[in-house]
């Protein structure tokens, strides 16, 4: 089987000397066709373990950047799941202290109102000193 790693030796049965004896052209011609043919042959095979060995590594450089790409896609997606997790769970504590802040402002709005009409008056009575001093 011929395969990247493969070395096959051709070995010629009939003998060169045996076709320079031989007067025959015919015979010499099938010699030299036999002997390109073989040399085609060879040069066909290692031609294809090249090809061979490109494709092992297109399909190896294909494989890794798949893997990488899968890898790259899970980590968006947990880290999406994480976001929307976060968002939900804020969303549940939102929901939960939206009544508690309405309950505090209701509380705290006399006093704010209070402390404002008191600082109101201080400003008036202030003012009042002032322009009796200024007379």
């Amino acid at each position: 089987m011929w395969g990247p790693h493969c070395h096959h030796e051709v070995k010629l049965i009939l003998p060169v000397s045996s076709l320079l004896k031989c007067p025959n052209s015919e015979t010499m011609k099938v010699f030299l066709a036999t002997i390109v043919v073989v040399l085609a042959l060879a040069h066909g095979s290692q031609a294809q373990s090249t090809q061979v060995e490109e494709l092992t590594k297109y399909f190896q450089d294909l494989s890794a950047m798949v893997t990488s790409t899968t890898e790259q896609l899970v980590q968006k997606m947990q880290a999406e799941t994480f976001m929307e997790d976060g968002k939900a769970q804020l969303q549940q504590i939102q929901a939960q202290l939206n009544p508690l802040a309405d309950n505090v402002q209701a509380q705290l709005k006399p006093l704010v109102d209070n402390v404002q009409a008191q600082m109101e008056e201080l400003f008036r009575k202030v003012l009042d000193q002032t322009k009796a001093i200024t007379q």
